[in-house]
């Protein structure tokens, strides 16, 4: 079959091009106006094709610039914006396809118009790209459909995208002088086990003096690391392998999800930002006019969070077998008195949405505050741990001249 490059008009009116493969021009045409598309122009198209063309859509894969989470945001905030305007979605996703400065976002927008054209729903359209779009996203999307709120889920959307982006960045800034800090520790001892410790091992070795065990045994490790040192890093590679494949599985990753939740200093900020993520989430659904139950099974997608996920699961056995949030939430184990009590509440006056949303805002401060002082937290462990290795070194490398130091002196 020959390749054809075709321009053509959908349904609104809109200009619509591309390429299709067929025995002429004529079934391009007939293919076109099954798909409800006007043809105005077919020619053969004199690109690449076949193997060459595989290798180019490769190539064009590789460098092609990603869709980030700020482009999300953006298209989000946009939507809501024309479609509270009145203007029609196919449109809308017209002028942003037009104004996106990102060619793969506006390649996936053209995706999203032709398949609007061909007679599909946005939240199908948006499912055929679930590397940029969730499951969460797409879900609330229907949800808007289904409502006649499709605006309002579009800006509720971008509250939640926001907060997402805002959560990550004040828990990188606070990781980031501690990471350099670990970093920097790690290099330091490589360099000293590989260069300077066995320079200062040819000089005991000239004393023939009886060195103290802390020296022996740095010696020791630095003449093990300088010998095998691609051993160890075999050994750190199989041992990074291992555990990735194992959190990989269904029980390493219900295992490490369950151990990251107890970890000290970090654990309950991630298990603070985990139950907030939940509330937001399930406000948003129940603000949206999703049904309970989908909203949970939504919701437990959401978490990221295997251990979690398998509790809200728990929460949405309950709810279908005709128990009350409050019940399921307290067999759940996971929320704190003040917490059960907003949802006891909820349930009575029927503003679950509400107060799920002020249990969410209520984790976020405390998360926002804990990422705050994360930094003061773990400054004072680096600082011991840096001087214990300061002094582990100093003994061991300075204590056999400081014995001969007074040998000589008696």
């Amino acid at each position: 079959m020959a390749v054809f490059a075709y321009k053509g008009r959908n349904a609104s009116g809109g200009t619509v091009a591309g390429t299709l493969e067929g025995d002429d021009s004529g079934a391009i045409a007939d293919h076109l106006s099954n798909m409800g598309v006007t043809p105005v122009d077919i020619q053969p198209f004199h690109g690449v094709s076949g193997s060459n063309a595989k290798q180019a859509d490769w190539l064009k894969h590789l460098t092609a610039k990603p869709i980030t989470p700020m482009d999300l945001m953006l298209f989000s905030r946009q939507m809501y914006t024309l479609l509270k305007a009145g203007v029609p979605i196919l449109r809308a996703l017209a002028g942003l396809q037009e104004s996106t400065q990102n060619p793969t976002f506006a390649a996936l927008l053209q995706d999203l118009r032709e398949s609007l054209d061909s007679g599909r729903e946005l939240s199908t359209a948006l499912r055929r790209h679930p590397k940029v779009f969730s499951v969460f996203y797409v879900s609330m999307v229907q949800v808007g459909e289904m409502t006649g709120m499709l605006d309002q889920t579009f800006i509720r959307l971008f509250a939640y995208l926001d907060f997402e982006r805002d959560m990550k960045e004040r828990i990188g800034t606070a990781l980031r002088y501690p990471s350099f800090v670990v970093i920097a520790m790690g290099l330091a001892i490589v360099i000293i086990n590989l260069f300077v410790i066995p320079t200062f091992a040819k000089v005991y070795a000239g004393f023939h003096a009886d060195l103290p065990a802390i020296t022996k045994l740095l010696l020791g490790f630095s003449a093990f690391m300088v010998s095998y040192w691609w051993l160890l890093l075999a050994m750190l590679a199989g041992a990074v392998t291992g555990i990735r494949y194992y959190i990989n599985t269904s029980t390493g990753r219900y295992n490490w999800d369950k151990y990251k939740l107890k970890l000290p200093i970090v654990g309950p900020i991630i298990f603070k930002a985990t139950l907030s993520r939940f509330a937001r989430s399930l406000a948003l659904t129940f603000k949206s006019g999703m049904p309970i139950l989908q909203g949970m099974t939504v919701v437990s997608l959401v978490v990221d969070n295997e251990f979690m996920r398998q509790r809200i699961d728990k929460m949405r056995e309950g709810i279908e077998r005709g128990e009350s949030i409050l019940r399921t939430a307290v067999t759940a184990g996971v929320f704190n008195p003040i917490v059960l009590q907003m949802i006891a509440v909820g349930e009575e006056t029927g503003d679950l949405d509400g107060l799920m949303a002020e249990v969410a805002d209520m984790y976020e401060q405390e998360v926002k505050y804990e990422v705050a002082t994360l930094s003061s937290k773990i400054e004072p462990i680096l600082i011991v741990s840096l001087g214990a290795l300061v002094l582990v070194l100093a003994l061991g490398v300075f204590l056999p001249m400081w014995d001969l130091g007074k040998a000589a002196m008696h």
